[in-house]
């Protein structure tokens, strides 16, 4: 296009020509009221002088338009792919590029957000296009979004744009949905104490109760009932050390866009209170102190340790107040407080008249009911006041065979014991261990458990068992001390037998049957250990429903791992035999779950701001599509059924011509004109 203007390029600077523009009419000023003869006429000249020195021109120039550009960012996350709100919005996007295809001053720059781990980045998206858009060149913003966006700035001025915004909304405003708020949840929890949780059931549709169902690592559930619309406080027992999954889930509603969020987790890492380990030992020996050295080092284990120096029917001439500080409170350990302590040891106990069998009773069915019990065997274990022959030997794995065994041996790891995760590894171990001698062992019979010591007779050393509820562990030596003085180089006196202990306690990570999956830099890194030549297969259930099946190979001793590709968010379930457990891809409770209901209330202050307009457009066959306008910057941005992309008229010059609009002699002549009739009017 070409456009006309009239330029001034004068010939002296303009603080000069100005001065003598306002001298010269001063001049004119003071002849008119004068009424001196000629005034109006060298006004004129001055006039027409003032006019030559500031240089008119015409100019001519050869412009050409630049297109406006309209900016579309069209949500593409997770709860874009509710029903056909993706459908909608390409419909929308297909309407503008149908206008601007029969505009040719409109260019159209379409860009896609990105799911982030903390939601919608869709001003991220924004500002990274913005940049690459002249700001004076921008119709307009069209947010392609159904509303869920988690990084809106907290300024509505923050974009600073001088173009209208427009929210164009997929979705069905009025439909219905339940979802699941987790409120309050802890971090930490003691183990076997609860971890308490605050719940909010929302439903758009419905009022009354809902059932929620927990479940600790893919286990059984457990169900509770609660008031839809009211928070309402939960404990769930920790039932481990370590990081804990527990699985949140809320029956679905009348009405449902997802039942992605009816689902959430939380990780609560389960710590152990202080331990409470009981520790008798039957009489004064070398081992004595070293197991209660031992126990002590752990500032997690809060010990009680009773040695009897002389059983009641041995007569000496020691005063009784310099045998005990405190009578053997029997009754108030083995009965009334007994299932307070996470762990019993008897260390070369030899039975007395000081226990009635009828606690050693109430140790078994301790035991059966979830307790922990370690033995270690002295010589008195293969005689007659042996604990076998007390109700303890429903619990103990190994039935004495009668004998005493002196002499030096080397303990070696049975086969079981170099794949079971108490054993394995311990620093001098395998087939041919370099530990230092035992002296004296007792001979007996495995009557169940996993035998992971031996003697190179055979005999069993360290027994493990499993015992209903509980566990159960013997030692058919009382020389393990040795170890711990580092006899002939010693051995792993300490790490073995604080594996020991926390075995018995159900330390996780010692659990000789344990499946453990992890989600990192997408890929899932499973590991099964087990005590078998080969894994149970692998059955991986994806949080879309799909089911895969995975290969494991054996890595370490006892240890089989798998690596797969892991994509997505949500919680993977997995089985291996008996065992399940889960893992959490990307965030345990995405921002992006958190609500799938369209809204216009995220970007209304932005709306406002630029004057834009928000337009609910369906989903399906019913789309309301708004209607499309060019307007002026000054003039309305939306109506009730149409969005404004405003025309901002910038150009670039391609051409010049310049024609002066002062003929030097023709100007001359009118000059001279103008001063002669002023002199003859002067002369009349």
């Amino acid at each position: 296009m070409s456009a006309t203007t009239v330029d001034f390029a004068p010939l002296i600077p303009l603080a000069l020509l100005y001065g003598l523009l306002a001298t010269g009419l001063l001049i004119l000023v003071f002849g008119a009221i004068q009424r001196l003869s000629g005034w109006l006429w060298r006004g004129l000249t001055l006039a027409g002088i003032g006019l030559v020195l500031a240089n008119p021109s015409l100019v001519e120039e050869e412009r050409e338009l630049l297109p406006d550009i309209a900016l579309v960012v069209t949500d593409t996350s997770e709860s874009m792919q509710i029903g056909e709100r993706n459908q909608a919005a390409g419909s929308m996007v297909d309407a503008l590029r149908a206008y601007a295809e029969n505009d040719n001053q409109l260019e159209l720059v379409e860009v896609e957000t990105r799911t982030a781990a903390d939601g919608t980045a869709l001003f991220d998206t924004v500002s990274a296009a913005l940049a690459g858009i002249p700001q004076d060149r921008l119709a307009g913003l069209i947010l392609n979004t159904d509303g869920q966006i988690h990084d809106a700035p907290g300024d509505a001025e923050a974009l600073n744009l001088d173009a209208p915004i427009h929210q164009v909304m997929p979705g069905d405003r009025r439909a219905g949905d339940r979802r699941l708020i987790i409120e309050e949840a802890p971090r930490y929890g003691i183990v076997g104490q609860g971890a308490s949780f605050r719940l909010l059931v929302e439903d758009s549709a419905v009022d009354g109760t809902a059932m929620v169902t927990f479940r600790f690592e893919g286990g059984a559930p457990q169900s509770h009932r609660i008031a839809i619309g009211r928070s309402i406080r939960i404990d769930v027992p920790v039932e481990r050390r370590g990081q804990n999954v527990i699985e949140i889930e809320v029956e679905p509603g009348p009405q449902e866009l997802s039942l992605v969020n009816n689902r959430a987790a939380v990780s609560v890492n389960g710590v152990r209170d202080r331990l409470r380990v009981l520790l008798v030992t039957g009489e004064p020996h070398n081992g004595a102190r070293a197991w209660r050295d031992l126990l002590k080092s752990d500032p997690s284990v809060d010990l009680v340790h009773f040695t009897i120096l002389r059983p009641p029917d041995r007569r000496d001439s020691t005063p009784v107040d310099e045998l005990a500080l405190i009578p053997f409170p029997v009754q108030e350990l083995f009965v009334e407080r007994l299932s307070e302590f996470d762990l019993v040891i008897f260390d070369r106990y030899r039975r007395r008249n000081i226990m009635p069998l009828l606690y050693f009773d109430h140790i078994a069915r301790y035991v059966d009911e979830g307790g922990a019990l370690l033995v270690t065997a002295g010589p008195p274990f293969a005689g007659g006041p042996s604990l076998f022959r007390t109700p303890l030997a429903s619990v103990l794995p190994v039935r004495p065979t009668g004998g005493v065994d002196e002499g030096g041996f080397t303990p070696r790891q049975t086969d079981t014991g170099l794949r079971h995760p108490v054993t394995t590894g311990l620093e001098g171990g395998g087939d041919e261990p370099s530990w230092g001698r035992w002296m004296r062992n007792i001979p007996g019979q495995p009557l169940g458990g996993q035998v992971l010591l031996e003697t190179p007779d055979g005999d069993p050393l360290l027994v493990l068992q499993h015992q209903d509820r509980g566990r159960a562990a013997i030692v058919m030596s009382d020389q393990t001390w040795l170890w711990s003085r580092g006899f002939e180089g010693g051995g792993p006196y300490a790490e073995m037998f604080r594996r020991v202990a926390h075995w018995l306690m159900r330390e996780p990570e010692l659990d000789e049957e344990r499946l453990t999956a992890i989600a990192l830099d997408q890929e899932l890194q499973i590991e099964r250990v087990t005590l078998a030549d080969q894994a149970p297969p692998l059955e991986i259930t994806w949080p879309d429903g799909r089911v895969e099946t995975a290969v494991m190979t054996e890595g370490e001793a006892g240890r089989f791992e798998s690596r797969v590709s892991a994509e997505g968010t949500g919680l993977v379930r997995l089985r291996s035999g008996d065992l399940t457990t889960v893992a959490a891809l990307g965030p345990l409770n995405p921002l992006e779950y958190a609500d799938l209901r369209p809204t216009f209330e995220v970007l209304d202050p932005f709306i406002d701001a630029t004057r834009g307009g928000q337009f609910g457009i369906g989903e399906g066959s019913g789309l309301d599509l708004p209607g499309i306008r060019r307007t002026r910057a000054t003039s309305d941005q939306a109506g009730r059924s149409w969005l404004g992309l405003q025309r901002n008229e910038r150009y670039i010059v391609r051409a010049t011509t310049r024609t002066s609009l002062l003929p030097g002699f023709i100007l001359m002549l009118i000059l001279i004109g103008l001063t002669g009739l002023g002199w003859w009017r002067e002369g009349r």
